[in-house]
Formats: structure tokens, C-alpha cells, sequence
């Protein structure tokens, strides 16, 4: 009698453990559920704030840097047509006055460009844009403005020119950038800061180190920048972007994952101050397929899974761009 009820007693709390993880699992689901449902209500569903707020159609400015090719031309465009006044910042003054000239008459709108080239990184050039900026209410700033690897490359084969140029335009830009305008925007305790940020940033991406190393930067500078001035009036959000068509990213045709720059600025502008799928504080990924994926990449397999994974598409990449290269070089020589 004392085996039985031994036995019994054995399988009630074998029963009760059972019962206990089942409640376990079915909150854990139940709360990763919960999470990918707020990111499609974030991205499908509510609308962020509204640009008014930042003066549009009251003669608030707006300076997008990179403001003449793929995102960052396409920035500019949409916050004309929302009546923002543009500071356009890119280095080829011919496209800036074409693209000034495209805003003014298409959407009524005043315009001002500076021509500089951001790898530089000359003082008498940020200079001489705070000057032409002392005269606007800057209300908005994207830092747009960005530089990557020719190709995949291990760090220690990297040239020190690429080294220094992704340096000196995704991280010192953005910092010089951002000193200009906070000054003027926490006197008026208004303001908005748009970074744009990568995928690189949120996994580290190896043979892309210091591209990916620069977007982790920005990611972090974000959150902590965002904490010190969200007291004051201005919202940072560092933007995670996944591949958009444009020539830096050296894709020409559009998919699920890779949008055109247009859809994609827009899902940015209209979700200004939600999280879309990003976890982290300041953050948004507003673009629906890349707000899944970044869900995907917090909440399935391990970091280090990610790691290796990134590893495989760049060494993928790299082989086929070394082989591209070498069609090249014999095509040239062929040629003379």
C-alpha cells in the first residue's frame, strides 16, 4: 500500500510539474505572440507624429545630408510635400541646384543648398554651413549621409582611405551634424532627430567591420543622445534599415525585403516616434518586411547564429565580387 501511494504521490507531482511548464510555455508564446502583434499594429496600423509639430507649413527647415541620390533624395521630396522647408548637403553642387529647383517648383517651397564633400571632414566647411543655417528654423534633421566597403574585405586587407572615409562621414558627420542644429532646437524645446541606421548596426556583419562597427556606433549614440534630449523637447530616432534599392547598396530591383526608396521613406516619415520592430529606445524599423525580420532576428536562434550567418552571405559576396573583378581586369587588358 505505501508503494502505491508513494506512486501516486510521484505522478501528482510529476502532473503539477508538467502542468507548471505548460503554464510556463503557453505565457512565454503567449507574450512573443503579443510582441510580433504590436510590431504589425506599429507598422500597418498607427500613425506617428505628425510633422506640423515640426513647423511644416509654418516655415519650419529641414536639412537632409546625402540629399541628392536614392534615400536621401528622396527624404528631401517627401518633406517638400509636407511643407517643410530644405537645407539640401551633398557634394555635387550641380545635382543640389537641380534638386532645389525640382522642390521649389514642384511643391512651393524654399530651398538652400551646400555643396561639401563629408569624407573631408574640413571644419571651414561645417563652418560655413552653420553660417548658411543661422538664418532657418531648423526643426528637422536626417542624417542621411553614409559610405560602405567597395566590397566585402577582412579588416586587416581594408585600405586605411576606406578606413578613415566610413569613419569620417557615418560617425563624425552625424556628431558634427547634430552639433550645429541642437543648439537652436533646445532653445525652442522642439526638434527631431532622424539617423539613419542599418541592419549592420543591429548584428554585426564581418568582412563590412567597420561599416557595421560605424552603425553600432550610431545605434548607441542614438539611445543615449535621445535620453539627454528627450527632457528638452527633441525626439532622436535612429532608423534600422535593411538593403533599399540605391547605389550604394548596389541593388537595382526591388522585392519583399529591398523596397525602393520611396515606400520605404515613407513608411519612415509616417512612423515618426513608434518602434515598428525594434526593441531598442529611439529606435524604429519602420518598413513592414524589415520590422518582422528585426522581430525575427531578437526573438529567433541566438546572436551568434545571426553572426555566422551574416558571415556566410559576405563571404558568398565577396567571391563573387573578386570574380567580378577578375573578368574586369582581363577585359582591360584583352582591350589594350
Amino acid at each position: 500500500m505505501d508503494k502505491i501511494t508513494h506512486f501516486v504521490q510521484k505522478s501528482d507531482c510529476n502532473a503539477i510539474a508538467v502542468a507548471i511548464f505548460g503554464v510556463i510555455g503557453a505565457g512565454f508564446v503567449a507574450f512573443k505572440a503579443l510582441s510580433l502583434l504590436k510590431v504589425l499594429v506599429d507598422v500597418f496600423l498607427r500613425s506617428g507624429t505628425n510633422f506640423k509639430k515640426y513647423g511644416a507649413g509654418r516655415g519650419g527647415w529641414a536639412i537632409v545630408t546625402g540629399a541628392t541620390d536614392g534615400i536621401g533624395k528622396e527624404f528631401a521630396l517627401q518633406l517638400a510635400s509636407k511643407k517643410m522647408n530644405l537645407v539640401l548637403v551633398s557634394r555635387t553642387e550641380s545635382k543640389l541646384k537641380a534638386i532645389a529647383k525640382e522642390l521649389e517648383e514642384k511643391y512651393s517651397v524654399q530651398t538652400k543648398y551646400y555643396a561639401m564633400d563629408f569624407t573631408k571632414g574640413s571644419d571651414a566647411d561645417y563652418q560655413g554651413l552653420q553660417q548658411v543655417l543661422n538664418s532657418c528654423e531648423v526643426n528637422v534633421l536626417v542624417n542621411n549621409v553614409g559610405t560602405n566597403h567597395e566590397i566585402p574585405t577582412p579588416f586587416e586587407q581594408e585600405s586605411d582611405h576606406i578606413v578613415k572615409n566610413i569613419i569620417e562621414v557615418n560617425i563624425n558627420a552625424a556628431m558634427k551634424m547634430t552639433k550645429i542644429v541642437v543648439p537652436q532646437m533646445i532653445e525652442r524645446k522642439n526638434g527631431l532627430i532622424i539617423n539613419v541606421g542599418s541592419f549592420a548596426g543591429l548584428v554585426p556583419t564581418p568582412f563590412l567591420s567597420v561599416y557595421s562597427g560605424s552603425k553600432a556606433f550610431l545605434s548607441s549614440w542614438s539611445q543615449a543622445i535621445g535620453a539627454e534630449l528627450k527632457p528638452k523637447g527633441i525626439h532622436v530616432q535612429n532608423v534600422n534599415t535593411f538593403f533599399v534599392v540605391s547605389a550604394m547598396s548596389r541593388i537595382r530591383r526591388a522585392s519583399l525585403l529591398i523596397p525602393m526608396p520611396k515606400p520605404y521613406v515613407r513608411s519612415v516619415l509616417s512612423q515618426i516616434g513608434l518602434s515598428g520592430g525594434a526593441s531598442t529606445p529611439f529606435t524604429s524599423t519602420p518598413f513592414y518586411s524589415h520590422a518582422v525580420a528585426n522581430w525575427l532576428i531578437d526573438n529567433v536562434f541566438s546572436r551568434a547564429f545571426w553572426v555566422q550567418h551574416n558571415y556566410n552571405v559576405q563571404i558568398d559576396i565577396r567571391k563573387r565580387a573578386l570574380r567580378k573583378r577578375e573578368r574586369e581586369a582581363a577585359a582591360a587588358a584583352k582591350n589594350q
